[in-house]
């Protein structure tokens, strides 16, 4: 086994196919016979020296990752500051590595996760440590700059329009006499990529859904109500797609919780699907019923999206790569060659153009109405989503998914804070 360890942590929240990404790096590291050890809980595991072995875990549960969601090391919603603000936190982060003899530093997750990555590799720079750190990238919200798309997106994308789809079918078999209007919430602070997605449910004036709310488009009460009223008029029911991160227009999240902070700092948003499924009882009088999928549409392996899985093992497997050529402070991006036939390619791009932005829903993706998307959006999409990737199930009907034996190395240095 060659000399140095790489070591691998997820961050932020998981994905459908974030544990594929973690297969791939640990598949193409030991072929290349470099020991992997893994963070417990991200970067607060690097913090802890909560570190584990990999090498314990068999050839077989290193395969079943591939169709196992969640985060199988442990995630966390925790943003180092600057390296000023932070320095004894950064220190430690060196010591820990130095201690374990890392040389290569994978971190899988989204913008926070590329600053991190990013933040570390200037550090060890300046310090002299031979340490290069890559960004792996991940998120269902498909917010990252650069990349064509997030690997996770594609899984949470095909759940999305999918329930779209099913329970348009429900309340139109319902709606005579039940429920008129079905409101569905998204994930998305200020990105509406998951809520274009339940757009192709749908291709038709009158399909479900018939209204979608974008973050980037600033909410209007009177135009959304009257928007529904018509909808329910000419159709006979109505299905609201809402992004959570739905803003009035001077900025304002329409569910702001009170102006409660995550562990990133971002605003802890309430719930507007059931904010407005209540509006629209009040003031309509209409019979409605919502969803907040939540977890849900980040978690269903079940229904991941073969693209989608392809997507996360090659981002995997490229860090490796870019790691041991020592290309530091970057991350593979996905760079689209074709829409139709879907062609694709691996790219290493640097996290100084990546980390601390937003890729917000382009103005060609977006209806001129503000209600739903155009063409192009969809020619974009429909590749993400295509292909099936089931996961194995056991014979009570339950899938397969693995559970690894998460056996930590022995600590070697005092413990922190």
């Amino acid at each position: 086994m060659g000399k140095g360890t790489l070591l691998y942590a997820q961050s932020g929240g998981v994905t459908a196919v974030i544990n594929a990404t973690a297969g791939a790096v640990i598949q193409a590291a030991r072929a290349r016979r470099v020991k992997v050890l893994a963070a417990r809980n991200g970067i607060l595991g690097v913090l802890r020296e909560e570190l584990v072995d990999t090498s314990k875990e068999t050839a077989a549960a290193i395969r079943g990752l591939a169709h196992t969601p969640g985060g199988a090391f442990g995630s966390c919603r925790y943003k180092l500051k600057s390296l000023e603000a932070d320095a004894a936190k950064y220190a430690r982060v060196l010591e820990v590595l130095k201690a374990h003899d890392v040389r290569w530093f994978l971190y899988n997750g989204g913008n926070d996760s590329a600053d991190t990555a990013l933040k570390l590799s200037q550090l060890a720079k300046a310090s002299g440590y031979p340490l290069t750190c890559i960004g792996v990238p991940k998120t269902v919200d498909n917010d990252l700059v650069v990349t064509d798309c997030c690997p996770g997106f594609g899984s949470a994308a095909k759940y999305t329009a999918v329930s779209v789809a099913e329970a348009a079918l429900d309340v139109a078999a319902m709606a005579d006499t039940s429920t008129k209007v079905f409101v569905y919430e998204v994930m998305g602070r200020h990105a509406g990529w998951l809520a274009a997605a339940a757009g192709l449910a749908g291709e038709g004036k009158d399909d479900a859904p018939h209204i979608i709310l974008f973050p980037e488009v600033p909410w209007d009460e009177a135009a959304f109500l009257a928007r529904v009223k018509a909808t329910v008029d000419r159709v006979g029911h109505c299905v609201v797609v809402v992004s959570e991160g739905l803003h009035h227009a001077d900025g304002r999240f329409v569910a702001d919780a009170g102006g409660g902070k995550d562990a990133f700092g971002h605003s802890q948003l309430g719930g507007v699907g059931p904010l407005l499924a209540g509006l629209v009882k009040d003031q309509l009088g209409l019979k409605v019923h919502w969803t907040v999928p939540d977890y849900l549409q980040r978690s269903a392996r079940h229904i991941a999206s073969r693209t989608d899985l392809a997507h996360a093992q090659a981002v995997g497997q490229a860090a490796v790569e870019y790691a041991l050529k020592g290309l530091n402070g970057v991350m593979p991006a996905i760079v689209r060659t074709s829409d139709s036939p879907y062609r694709w390619k691996v790219v290493p791009a640097p996290l100084a153009d990546i980390a601390n932005r937003e890729k917000k829903m382009p103005k060609g993706f977006i209806r001129r109405d503000g209600y739903g998307i155009t063409a192009a959006c969809r020619r974009y999409l429909t590749p993400l989503v295509r292909g099936e990737a089931p996961p194995p199930y056991r014979p009570d009907g339950l899938p397969d998914y693995v559970r690894l034996k998460l056996q930590t190395v022995a600590k070697k240095l005092p413990a922190f804070g």
